[in-house]
């Protein structure tokens, strides 16, 4: 049975591309500022623990794939793609994406996803400045990306299992 459009799904809709837009947003401007004020390789903020650093990344996350932005833009705009006919498309297929939750941390995802694409596209690679000397540099859309992925995940196991037990 196809499931009736409410009102209530349009703000899902604009809570979605909120998301996306704020993290893309947040992203190039902080990108931006490090591009501008800070030479390659430069670092401020040491505090032992942290600093921004100014570095360029060619591959993706970890350094994997260095010097495959081509493949990785491709990559980047086929996720795209597939994110909005999730979103968009099969949602009235499966409930799972009704949900808030689900529904903002795939807007982190592709948010992360499109900021990094735009420096790939404009630049030739992601501009990368937070480092916690423990772990490779990351950037903002780094983190979005991750951070929506761990709420989809969490979505899958614990949300998918409540449901399953209430039919």
């Amino acid at each position: 049975m196809q499931k009736v459009h409410r009102p209530r799904d349009n703000w899902r809709d604009v809570a979605f591309g909120g998301i996306v837009l704020l993290v893309v947003l947040a992203d190039q401007l902080t990108k931006t500022w490090i591009r501008t004020n800070l030479a390659f390789g430069q670092s401020i903020q040491d505090v032992g623990f942290f600093r921004i650093l100014h570095v360029h990344n060619t591959g993706a996350s970890f350094g994997l794939f260095k010097d495959h932005s081509l493949t990785l833009t491709i990559v980047a705009i086929v996720g795209i793609v597939v994110i909005l006919a999730l979103v968009f498309l099969l949602r009235s297929r499966w409930s799972f994406y009704d949900s808030m939750l689900v529904r903002s941390g795939i807007g982190l995802v592709m948010g992360g996803t499109i900021g990094n694409l735009v420096d790939r596209l404009r630049i030739g690679h992601v501009t990368d400045f937070l480092d916690f000397k423990v772990w490779p540099v990351f950037n903002i859309a780094d983190a979005s990306a991750v951070v929506g992925a761990i709420i989809i995940a969490f979505c899958l196991i614990f949300l998918t299992k409540t449901a399953v037990k209430k039919e």
